[in-house]
């Protein structure tokens, strides 16, 4: 059966919703029905305001293990031990990302130890391995949805692949609630009766498994009482509730209570996603499960804008991969649809083609009601009266663009329309899941985009592409340019080379050259194309980065992410420290190709002081650095580091030397202040992009200075 027409569109309306459901559910996660009712009453909307929603493990497993079909082979047979490797890949080691509640507490925690330690998926998450209620805890289905929406129509590839992929975690009923949460998104793409959804969703787990019977009793409980959704959940609550099963929780009374509000939410995207939240327990998961089969259900237009408004396409994630931990919803939905394409071994279709394989990154707004999670400002700190929205009344390319509004212009004043491209803990009001960031755009790249004013307005306005540094809060502007009326101007900022920046915002800065008072008039354009692209060139000087404090006990480095270690700032120096294995710390994006990459490296402690590069997650990397008896070495991270290559270099603590490595597709030249000492030609498998990264191994502590980066 062929792809379906509106599937990208659907795509985007099941992640979306899923994202809504996460938010919708946050701040009550694990509170009783009880305790809902008294403190919210009948809920409506959202329960709580959010300055940026921080990032969430029901957002982070989906979109990330989904890089195994990337990674590896996007094809049903992608093995559970490739899958369980991705997890080792992109999830740090024991903070952020899941929940990390001990070993034989959290179903995830217990599972990553496992594969850590050699037990590969899917023993990792099994029964035999980790006891009945380790394994039936909710993870399995919690983490599915994107496995439904790469599979549109078809409910049994969909389950496949979640059985896979939950296996590395779950078993028995863990696992079946990911098969049957995947199959119905699967379904939901082509079938709009609700209970044919769930027939279809049960038609691929064990008739006689808990999961399939427990549903079975909440159908014939709203057969007969369809008019109560409240009497159900009593029901519910007296004979599956969490009393009935062990562990923190457990997946048999949260399916339970999805199913009663796909019922009785009779199809009504709201409906549903508020009942489901007033039944309380696991919320956040519950909702997001349900809001994607619905969401996927109805399309985008059967997500109301109260909804939508408030999430504003942004996705806040806790990778390693610190530049995907900032994303947009339409770039989520791309990859996601990109992927369903190319398992099914279908083209994508002419008009999204370029899209989906555009360099660097692409705003295109042609999802509709889509922002790319643009925001506006006004200079001196005045408060925005405006708005941006969706629009397709005008497109540079496509059939969308962004519409930009604002009020009452006053002329020789600057009206933004930015992307934040760093995040800082002041942007969240909480540090849920540990997210660090690495910015999306650098120093030595180049911003492009596309304005136009629409109408004979008479209105005389400049516009200029610009980005900001956060370091300094300096601004930095590309060349100005009159807008004509009723044309689309290409506008282009190369970047200049910067020292110890961090780029924050980038994008359009707007100056009416008329306007006056509070009778102002309004300014109105159109913004398309907005791309990300070129190549970084810039260096960085530490003891210009801070520590970056959010709630709690959770510290970063600016512009850094890490895997494991103690990694901080002391005398205006990158730390790192580590009692066994490595310490990790990156930056960057995955995207970085051929470079130049030099740091000042000064060994505090113990005999292995590296850099990383080519960095891909945290299984996957090399390393080049000072070793044991006077040696430089080369190292290779496949799940595990080996020698590559090694050389004579005399090293002492407390001596700064600087390391430079050159990687050029497959050859990787290593020098030590200024000599070079290996030049190594990778011949098996190589890694040919990916991040630079600071490392030690062993127990050492080790101090960098500061690092340049060139590309070649």
């Amino acid at each position: 059966m062929a792809i379906q027409h509106d599937y990208i569109e659907r795509v985007y309306a099941g992640w979306l919703a899923k994202v809504i459901g996460v938010r919708h559910g946050g701040n009550i996660e694990n509170w009783t029905y009880e305790r809902i009712e008294r403190t919210f009453g009948e809920i409506t909307g959202y329960l709580h305001e959010f300055k940026n929603f921080a990032a969430d493990d029901d957002t982070n497993g989906p979109l990330f293990f989904l890089r195994a079909l990337e990674d590896y082979v996007c094809s049903k047979d992608i093995t559970a031990e490739q899958m369980g490797l991705t997890w080792l890949n992109y999830a740090p080691d024991g903070h952020g990302f899941y929940w990390w509640g001990g070993y034989g507490k959290s179903t995830e925690h217990t599972a990553y130890i496992n594969l850590k330690n050699g037990i590969m998926a899917p023993r990792s998450g099994s029964i035999e391995q980790n006891g009945l209620a380790v394994a039936e805890q909710i993870g399995g289905q919690i983490f599915i949805d994107v496995w439904g929406l790469v599979a549109p129509g078809d409910p049994e590839l969909a389950a496949h692949l979640a059985e896979k992929i939950a296996s590395v975690s779950h078993d028995g009923n863990g696992k079946f609630g990911g098969m049957f949460i995947a199959a119905c998104i699967a379904a939901a793409f082509v079938e709009q009766d609700i209970e044919r959804i769930i027939e279809i969703g049960l038609a691929t787990i064990p008739a006689d498994s808990e999961y399939t019977q427990v549903t079975r009793k909440v159908i014939e409980f709203y057969k007969a009482h369809p008019n109560n959704w409240r009497d159900c959940f009593h029901f519910v609550k007296e004979n599956y509730g969490y009393h009935k099963y062990p562990g923190h929780c457990h997946i048999i009374p949260n399916s339970a209570v999805m199913i009663l509000s796909l019922l009785y939410g009779e199809g009504d995207f709201s409906k549903t996603i508020n009942i489901c939240n007033m039944c309380g327990w696991d919320t956040d998961c519950n909702v997001a499960n349900v809001a994607t089969i619905i969401g996927v259900r109805n399309g985008i237009e059967g997500i109301d804008d109260k909804w939508r408004k408030p999430i504003n396409d942004f996705l806040c994630c806790s990778s390693v991969i610190g530049s995907l931990n900032i994303l947009d919803l339409p770039w989520c939905a791309s990859y996601i649809a990109k992927l369903g394409y190319k398992l099914a071994g279908e083209e994508v279709p002419a008009a999204w083609s370029g899209i989906f394989e555009a360099k660097g990154l692409h705003f295109h707004f042609e999802y509709p009601g889509s922002t790319h999670a643009f925001r506006l400002e006004h200079t001196d700190n005045l408060p925005v009266t405006g708005r941006i929205e969706n629009s397709g009344d005008l497109s540079a390319s496509g059939s969308r663009s962004l519409k930009v509004l604002f009020d009452k212009v006053q002329g020789g004043c600057a009206y933004r329309v930015y992307h934040q491209t760093y995040y800082r803990p002041h942007d969240f009001n909480d540090s849920r899941y540990d997210p660090c960031f690495s910015p999306i755009l650098y120093p030595g790249q180049t911003l492009s985009a596309k304005v136009i004013l629409p109408g004979s307005t008479g209105q005389r306005v400049l516009a200029r592409l610009y980005v900001m540094d956060g370091n300094s809060g300096r601004f930095h502007y590309g060349e100005s340019v009159q807008l004509a009326a009723d044309e689309w101007m290409s506008l282009e900022y190369p970047i200049p080379q910067m020292n110890g920046a961090c780029i924050e915002h980038a994008g359009v800065e707007l100056i009416p050259m008329d306007g006056k008072g509070e009778k102002g008039p309004s300014l109105v354009c159109h913004i398309d194309d907005i791309i990300f692209g070129g190549k970084p060139n810039y260096c960085v000087d530490f003891a210009k980065e801070r520590i970056e404090k959010w709630t709690g006990l959770h510290l970063e480095v600016s512009q850094m992410t890490f895997l494991r270690g103690i990694w901080t700032l002391e005398d205006g120096e990158l730390s790192g420290s580590f009692a066994g294995e490595t310490a990790e710390a990156y930056t960057g994006t995955l995207e970085w190709e051929n470079y130049e990459f030099t740091s000042v490296v000064v060994p505090k402690l113990g005999a292995h002081h590296r850099v990383s590069f080519r960095v891909q997650g945290g299984i996957r990397s090399y390393a080049a650095g000072f070793a044991p008896e006077g040696k430089l070495v080369l190292y290779k991270n496949d799940n595990g580091y080996s020698v590559l290559c090694e050389a004579a270099c005399e090293w002492k603590t407390e001596e700064a030397a600087e390391i430079a490595v050159k990687a050029e597709g497959n050859r990787f030249q290593v020098s030590v202040n200024g000599k070079q000492l290996i030049d190594y030609i990778d011949e098996s498998n190589p890694y040919l992009t990916g991040m630079i990264g600071f490392s030690n191994a062993a127990g050492s502590h080790t101090h960098y200075r500061s690092f340049s980066l060139a590309s070649l």
